[in-house]
């Protein structure tokens, strides 16, 4: 997971390079292309106050060219603080939840990966960028069994991929397809996965 923290990331960054801090992420309607990196660099920043048990909230400078040497600051800090053993004791958020190292670790990739397709959509000339099943799998039992429970959510829902099925209660909503597309639609992200009921409950942070 460190490996695709570093290769999501790296992407996020060349499109966001490319794109310019000015132009719109079409898929934030809200941010631009320096928000959008202000908030992943917060997060990772974040993540390394939680890996090492020093919970603080990090503050991005407004300038682009500063921003940008920010967070590849973060992203160096981060690949330490999760240099540690998976299984080490983390700082949790999340009241009733233990956390370790790896948990972050599996956290911040899925994020990062996320963002990259945002930092994407912010060019012209989107890139077909498709995660593999093994990737997005795991992105869907992240978001389903780690994040939204955590987030104090329940999961009345059905998810089936190719390769794996999860259900949760008396689903009120279903969905299917690609790993790749169900992975996107449980974000909130452009998709052509199948989806049938109200996935509003689950929406991402």
């Amino acid at each position: 997971m460190r490996e695709a923290i570093d290769i999501h990331a790296d992407a996020l960054k060349r499109a966001a390079l490319k794109a310019g801090p000015t132009a719109p992420v079409r898929n934030c309607p809200k941010w631009t292309v320096s928000d959008l990196v202000a908030h992943i660099g917060f997060v990772h920043g974040l993540a390394v106050s939680l890996a090492v048990n020093r919970p603080v909230k990090p503050v991005p400078p407004d300038d682009w060219a500063d921003l940008l040497g920010w967070w590849d600051g973060q992203r160096l800090a981060m690949r330490e603080a999760f240099g540690q053993a998976p299984e080490t004791p983390a700082f949790s958020p999340y009241p009733g939840f233990e956390v370790t190292v790896g948990d972050w670790t599996r956290r911040m990739a899925h994020e990062t990966a996320i963002h990259r397709l945002d930092a994407e959509s912010a060019l012209d000339d989107v890139p077909p960028t498709r995660f593999s099943p093994e990737f997005a799998n795991d992105g869907i039992d992240e978001f389903l069994t780690f994040l939204t429970p955590r987030r104090g959510i329940t999961a009345d829902v059905r998810v089936t991929t190719p390769e794996r099925t999860w259900a949760f209660g008396e689903p009120n909503a279903e969905v299917s397809g690609a790993a790749d597309d169900v992975y996107r639609a449980l974000w909130g992200r452009p998709h052509q996965a199948s989806v049938t009921g109200d996935l509003e409950p689950l929406a991402a942070p």
